[in-house]
């Protein structure tokens, strides 16, 4: 399925197996292998019962999917996943998890909560976190698991110790929205009317002074300052009465709170209009094929104990994605040129039935691939899809030869049946022979003039039928010495004219086929770049993303007067914008680098092909 289908309910996406350890489940994986749109991912993380499912059902237009229950009891267990078609981003799949609920006690097991939390931090393109009541310093002290994200999770394999790792993060983790249920404050400070993202961004005021306290106050606030670079909010009435409240599924939009209903929409309507594509390092744009890769990777990496890395995941699913993308991307090459193709065909026909192809071909590879930095997939491609068309234009050329040899058999049977009865043996036979020898070729050239192997069977047609021609010539007695010479003469310039012919065609295809290669390598090189231009751009965003929560950071920081703090933060910005300039500066060189590594690749394959029927 092109877009993953229309799921008709959610599945598990990740479990605990009988070890109690987590895994990808099958099923889901099998359902993202089947995406190769880009995906939009959205992640709900939150205490258990706090009402995360109604939002993500919600999000696919429906009352009912993700598990709502009405008890005490914790409903989800592990990462559940719907996927459905992105309702505002064509060509999009809106991929939506809905996460065990947090810090239930009776499991026992808060580690596996934490190992939760990053799974969906590292999975999604936006995380949304779901709390009751008020956002205060309690319900900061329950997002702990948001303080703990450096421990669980490492951008890069290797980082100094006195490397500012926020910039990493915000990279590359998801935009954060806080949604709080049954809110029944008026949004305000003092007297003045404040909006949902002004009562967030106030919660996360910091504290100046260096006590303990006043460390432990700021943890949870700077984290979400330093990991997310958009963050939004959005509060929530209570939806409906206790006792309605229990059967949520079945209640109809009128018999919902209509400022609650309003909240939804505009909820639903922020999600659609403002999450991103879920990207890894360096700006690239994944695809539900690779985001069920990610998944594994990165559970494989908890299973063995160890802290999930996105550079070390970025070069494990790279590995993964470019060995398909090029077995695919060849499937689609092999499918479009046996579909289109009847042969034999004139050359330049052949070549536009490659040239669209190749192509769509390189479209998939773009697509799925990511991280060939120095085209090694590309370039494998390339030589496998060359190779393919060469053996196509091989075949091309023996159906043409098979017709014009079938050809040749009818045309010629009349001098084959002379030659045969020995009918040209006899004073004047040889000029009688070379008469029905030239119009019978005219008659042959006339009806395949449009193969393109019609000179070269010719050819080996003649040159066999020149030894038959001498033994006429020296049995035709009617012709004296010097006239057999000139004859003589004359038969060896007709074989040698007969092999320019030849030459000729050989030629003409040889420069078709040089003619592919050099358009190839253009389409090869255009492709990469645009494909680089685009993730420059999109990390050019990021930066500047970046940059500009780093700016409105310091500026709340100096009216809070915590100098210090706000001197520091300008360490970091002057560092991101070196980090811009530098990346900025060395875009030609790569695109130079990419040009001349394709260009290699090219003069690899198209040399020391030459077609067996010019051998």
């Amino acid at each position: 399925m092109a877009c993953g289908g229309l799921m008709s309910a959610p599945v598990c996406l990740i479990e605990n197996d009988e070890n109690g350890k987590l895994r990808v489940r099958k099923e889901a994986k099998d359902i993202l292998d089947g995406i190769n749109q880009p995906v939009v991912v959205v992640s709900v993380v939150g205490l258990y019962r706090t009402g995360k499912s109604y939002l993500m059902n919600r999000l696919t237009g429906q009352q009912s999917g993700f598990a709502l229950g009405s008890t005490i009891e914790s409903k989800t267990k592990g990462i559940w996943m719907w996927c459905v078609p992105h309702p505002k981003k064509e060509g999009h799949t809106l991929v939506l998890l809905d996460t065990e609920g947090l810090g239930d006690v009776r499991k026992g097991d808060e580690k596996h909560d934490t190992w939760i939390f990053c799974l969906a931090v590292l999975l999604s393109s936006t995380l949304v976190y779901n709390s009751l009541g008020v956002i205060d310093n309690t319900a900061l002290e329950k997002l702990h698991y948001i303080t703990e994200l450096t421990e669980n999770i490492r951008v890069k394999a290797e980082v100094s110790q006195d490397e500012d790792k926020s910039a990493d993060f915000m990279r590359v983790f998801p935009s954060f929205v806080w949604a709080v249920r049954d809110f029944t404050l008026e949004l305000k400070i003092g007297n003045k009317q404040i909006t949902s993202d002004e009562y967030l961004e106030s919660a996360l005021t910091l504290k100046s002074g260096c006590s303990p306290q006043t460390e432990q106050y700021n943890l949870p606030r700077r984290c979400l300052h330093h990991f997310f670079a958009v963050r939004k909010c959005f509060v929530f009435p209570r939806p409906a009465s206790t006792q309605n409240m229990r059967r949520m599924e079945q209640l109809t939009e009128k018999e919902l709170d209509s400022e609650f209903l309003e909240q939804a929409n505009t909820f639903c309507h922020y999600i659609f209009d403002s999450a991103d594509p879920k990207t890894i390092s360096g700006g690239r744009i994944i695809t539900g094929t690779a985001l069920g890769n990610l998944a594994e990777v990165y559970v494989e990496a908890i299973r063995s104990g160890k802290v999930p890395c996105l550079e070390n995941a970025v070069v494990s699913l790279a590995k993964i994605q470019n060995v398909r993308a090029v077995e695919e991307a060849l499937q689609i090459y092999m499918t479009e040129m046996f579909s289109m193709t009847q042969l034999p065909m004139c050359p330049e026909e052949l070549s536009n039935i490659h040239k669209v192809a190749e192509q769509k071909a390189v479209e998939v590879f773009i697509t799925m691939s990511f991280n060939d930095n120095d085209q090694i997939y590309q370039r494998e491609l390339m030589g496998k899809m060359f190779d393919e068309y060469q053996q196509m234009c091989q075949q091309n050329q023996e159906e043409s030869a098979k017709q014009c040899e079938a050809v040749l058999h009818e045309v010629f049977d009349t001098l084959e049946q002379g030659v045969f009865h020995g009918s040209y043996l006899r004073p004047g036979g040889y000029r009688q022979y070379k008469d029905t020898l030239t119009q019978l070729t005219n008659d042959y050239r006339a009806r395949t003039h449009s193969q393109i192997m019609s000179e070269e069977v010719l050819r080996k047609f003649l040159k066999k039928k020149k030894d038959i021609g001498n033994m006429i010539l020296q049995a035709d007695q009617s012709l004296n010495a010097a006239e057999q010479e000139k004859e003589v003469q004359r038969l060896k310039n007709e074989i040698l004219e007969q092999q320019q012919r030849g030459l000729e065609e050989q030629n003409r295809l040889q420069e078709q086929l040089f003619k592919d290669m050099q358009r190839s390598h253009k389409e090869h090189v255009n492709q990469i770049i645009h494909q680089m231009e685009r993730e420059q751009e999109r990390m050019r965003r990021d930066n500047e993303r970046v940059l500009e929560a780093k700016l409105r950071e310091k500026d709340a920081l100096l009216q809070k007067d915590l100098q210090e703090q706000a001197f520091r933060m300008q360490s970091q910005i002057d560092r991101l914008r070196s980090e811009m300039h530098k990346e900025e500066k060395s875009k030609p060189s790569t695109f130079e680098r990419i040009a001349d590594g394709i260009g290699a690749a090219a003069e690899l394959v198209l040399p020391g092909f030459v077609m067996k029927w010019f051998k």
